[in-house]
């Protein structure tokens, strides 16, 4: 829990400071920022694919588990779902105090809890206690949380309640997961993450190239499965 924990409190200080200072922080500052946490993650990222065993299962893992992401379009459902609260809960004519609270608390919510840094940095949090991911989630949620309280108000503060809930849920999940997952499922579900993570740079971060990485999120199943499965047919 404790990246969840520093994610809550980054959340805190940058909307506090959006609320104090407004937009006065340049661009410019935001863009670089941005650069270095994107060139920094991709490098986690490919650090933590140099963890496989076999490069084959990683890449099964990302083939299957792309296959299925597409199949259930993963991606899509979750921009779908963004946009219909985002509906529902904002009004056409004029906005007042409290609709602007719950835009604000809505639309911080899902920025900070809906995409694949998020489930990799909670499984990594609660399966093997190394919240480096979440850290780096949470400067760049502390650096989004300044900007929306700038303009939606306190109700982004208070999305730090669904981050806790929602993240926190998924890392104690991980966490019971210890007693199922073997040392090397460990490993190619770190490497896969691993690879997401480099997508997550390159796509949102770096900007370089869209990449629908929430569609290959099941391949953080699919690759301790292959894994399984070849222990298991292996002493046959």
């Amino acid at each position: 829990m404790t990246g969840t924990l520093l994610n809550v409190v980054t959340i805190l200080i940058g909307g506090q400071l959006g609320i104090s200072i407004g937009s006065r922080l340049p661009e410019r500052v935001r863009q670089t920022v941005m650069a270095a946490l994107g060139l920094f993650t991709l490098v986690i990222g490919i650090q933590m694919f140099l963890q496989t065993k076999n490069p084959l299962i990683a890449l099964g893992g990302l083939l299957v588990g792309g296959l299925l992401g597409e199949w259930w379009r993963i991606e899509d459902r979750l921009r779908a779902l963004g946009s219909w609260l985002e509906a529902r809960f904002s009004s056409g004519g004029q906005e007042n105090e409290g609709n602007r609270f719950v835009r604000g608390f809505l639309a911080a919510s899902l920025l900070f809890c809906v995409g694949p840094m998020t489930i990799l940095g909670s499984i990594q949090d609660g399966l093997l206690g190394d919240y480096q991911l979440l850290a780096i989630k949470s400067v760049m949620d502390g650096f989004a949380a300044l900007a929306f309280a700038s303009t939606l108000g306190v109700g982004v503060l208070f999305s730090t309640l669904t981050v806790l809930v929602y993240q926190g849920g998924i890392t104690l999940l991980a966490a019971q997961a210890r007693n199922i997952l073997t040392d090397p499922m460990t490993a190619e579900l770190t490497a896969v993450g691993g690879i997401l993570l480099v997508g997550i740079s390159i796509g949102s971060l770096l900007e370089l190239k869209p990449i629908r990485t929430g569609n290959l999120l099941p391949a953080l199943v699919a690759s301790p499965a292959i894994v399984w499965i070849l222990q298991w047919i292996g002493p046959g």
